[in-house]
């Protein structure tokens, strides 16, 4: 059940005329489907009860080519494109959210971070792992007093001392950060300089000392793979794993937080349509005065409603995906599949409760904990209205969401290929 590479790529116009999926995508979706149904469904509740970290079926979920959809082959990657990582990360969401939370730190956010900033060297070094599940993980932003100005308002401060930083402060929201063994840290280099003074930092917890995470307790989200506070004194980063240059952190992340809108917007949708189908199942076994209650009107409306805003998000989030597998301007595309797919999520998870009455407050039930993820969706890669004032400031002409399409100066992860760098250094 191995990813292998093949030609993927449809134009955006051919994708919402024919909403039907190529056979290769649909062979993508069935053995994501395969593999969720034999190695997550039966053991994940099990490790939920024992709060214990799936690290085994990480790695299996790596090998079996899971994490590596967007990254070529050189690196571990199978190349397939972010139209085939979308689907994947739909597909695992819908039948397991807590097991699916992973993906960013294994196959998205935190790989791009190395992948984009970092030298060939780095990336050799540290990609391949991550993609496989052999290494663990995670991306450190967001701060507690820093929201959606994160890099402008970050406290956490990375002093150089000869051929080390060490980094003090404190994280908030990381994800496996009580588990990881690689990560991505962005620390102020230089505290007056704003977001121009952030610098990205790959950072290994169990090498060096000054790192202790702390899991937060949450409400409906996974007691396996927990978000943490992240708490660092004088924290050991040596020189050679810093990502580019100083100052460049920004650049960085907002390249990253791109393709991870698409992706969450992938995982939202894969959150709405768990929760329509519980939502469909359920309509037509509840029974209430002879008949089923999808009989009655109210809960048709219900239906109606959560399976049009599902279609629409389907067709958002795979458009932006396709358009990031061709190298055109998505960073608008991004945000708008972003923003409509999180709010189909909301919509679906809260009507889906509503349609199992008292039944959707047990845990028994997945529509309970779903609504947790809805709301996490809402907010991760980018609050709703972050995205709804990126669209409405592009669409005034007051700042163009593309702006620097291609003028980064960073990797693409669809046309550069490491392997090339290496070689040409030969």
């Amino acid at each position: 059940m191995t990813l292998h590479r093949t030609a993927l790529l449809r134009t955006a116009k051919e994708e919402v005329v024919d909403p039907a999926m190529s056979e290769e995508i649909e062979a993508v979706r069935d053995m994501v489907r395969r593999f969720m149904q034999t190695e997550v469904v039966p053991v994940m509740e099990g490790f939920e009860q024992r709060r214990e970290f799936p690290r085994e079926l990480i790695k299996k979920a790596g090998a079996a080519g899971l994490y590596g959809a967007v990254f070529p082959e050189s690196v571990g990657g199978s190349d397939m494109g972010y139209l085939a990582a979308a689907v994947i990360q739909e597909e695992m969401c819908r039948i397991d959210v807590r097991f699916a939370s992973c993906n960013n730190q294994q196959g998205s956010t935190c790989p791009s971070c190395i992948y984009f900033g970092g030298t060939a060297e780095q990336i050799q070094k540290y990609v391949p792992n991550l993609l496989a599940g052999v290494t663990i993980g995670m991306m450190s932003l967001t701060e507690s007093g820093g929201g959606s100005d994160a890099a402008g308002n970050m406290q956490t401060f990375a002093r150089r001392d000869g051929d080390v930083y060490r980094i003090s402060g404190q994280k908030m929201w990381a994800s496996m950060a009580n588990e990881t063994d690689v990560g991505v840290l962005f620390a102020k280099t230089d505290r007056a300089a704003g977001a121009k003074g952030v610098t990205a930092f790959i950072v290994q917890p169990k090498k060096y000392p000054g790192w202790t995470a702390q899991p937060i307790d949450t409400m409906g989200l996974s007691n396996a793979l927990r978000t943490n506070v992240v708490y660092l004194d004088d924290f050991v980063v040596p020189v050679e794993d810093r990502l580019g240059e100083e100052g460049e952190g920004f650049k960085i992340i907002m390249r990253t937080l791109q393709p991870g809108r698409v992706g969450v917007a992938a995982k939202a949708l894969g959150v709405a349509r768990a929760c329509f189908e519980d939502a469909v199942r359920y309509a037509n076994e509840r029974m209430v005065r002879g008949q089923p209650i999808g009989r009655f009107q109210m809960i048709q409306s219900d239906i109606a409603e959560m399976a049009v805003a599902i279609e629409a998000s389907r067709a958002l989030v795979y458009k932006a995906a396709i358009a990031m597998d061709e190298s055109e301007p998505s960073n608008r595309l991004a945000a708008v599949a972003k923003y409509h797919a999180s709010q189909t999520a909301k919509l679906c998870a809260d009507k889906a409760v509503q349609i199992f009455g008292g039944y959707g407050l047990a845990k028994e039930y997945r529509v309970s904990w779903y609504r947790a993820y809805a709301d996490m969706f809402f907010t991760g890669e980018g609050s709703a209205n972050v995205q709804k004032i990126m669209i409405a400031e592009d669409a005034l002409g007051y700042k163009l969401a593309d702006r620097h399409h291609g003028k980064t100066g960073l990797r693409d992860i669809r046309k550069d290929d490491v392997a090339v760098e290496l070689n040409a250094a030969k």
